[in-house]
């Protein structure tokens, strides 16, 4: 189980979102916090809202209204440089479709946050590659496909590689957005169990989006977001 401890991770309050042109909130959220090690569960249907949460958590964009803590900062303050630096700094992101670069290998693709987050490099002790293959190792990725191009390796094995990219440098907060939406459900509670297992030897907090709910039970606890409806209230 992990350390779940008072020291907030994700503060928001009373935040609005807009799109530009727009006269009605994509996203409205009274209040969510977050703590060091939780793992969270958020939930909602299509179109509620819960990929332009994770865009203000890492700060890809801003939040309109409101206030939006992430490790202390206050996103909305930083220019998007600064953003860019903090989101590659400090978050790991397992991607629904992996986003993995196809023309590099495994070990490759794993190392790749680490060339850009000199923090995240510093995080390393000793050998970036032997770190790569440590994690793999623990993942049960087979040793004869960490030199392979990602494309030769099937759904579930990818899956590995960007769990794998996501903990490098030890990031203090992983964010996946529907991770498992390609996988059956046997697989799906396999490869939860498996991520937990890995950001639970770090205490590491976790954000975890999907639409299904059979999963939920696997967290600790669920955030359901709401659809707003045309005149942007909850519906």
């Amino acid at each position: 189980m992990p350390t779940i401890t008072s020291k907030p991770v994700i503060e928001l309050k009373n935040i609005r979102f807009f799109w530009p042109k727009q006269p009605h909130a994509t996203l409205d959220i009274e209040n969510l916090c977050v703590s060091q090690g939780e793992h969270l569960f958020i939930k909602g249907p299509s179109g509620c809202g819960k990929s332009t949460l994770l865009s203000l958590l890492t700060g890809i964009n801003t939040i309109s209204d409101g206030e939006l803590n992430v490790l202390g900062q206050e996103l909305s303050r930083l220019s998007s440089v600064q953003r860019d630096r903090f989101r590659a700094d400090h978050i790991g992101y397992i991607f629904q479709q992996f986003n993995l670069l196809p023309y590099l290998s495994v070990i490759e693709n794993i190392v790749l946050p680490c060339h850009f987050s000199s923090y995240r490099r510093n995080n390393v002790s000793g050998d970036l590659q032997q770190t790569a293959r440590d994690l793999l190792t623990q993942l049960r990725l087979p040793e004869s496909l960490w030199d392979a191009p990602v494309n030769h390796l099937s759904m579930g094995q990818q899956q590995r590689v960007a769990v794998a990219r996501a903990l490098i440098g030890k990031p203090s907060l992983i964010i996946a957005d529907e991770p498992t939406s390609a996988l059956d459900q046997d697989n799906r509670t396999h490869f939860i169990q498996l991520l937990l297992s890995q950001v639970n030897q770090t205490n590491t907090t976790l954000i975890f989006v999907s639409h299904d709910s059979t999963l939920e039970h696997l967290f600790d606890r669920t955030f359901n977001l709401a659809p707003l409806s045309k005149t942007g209230e909850n519906s």
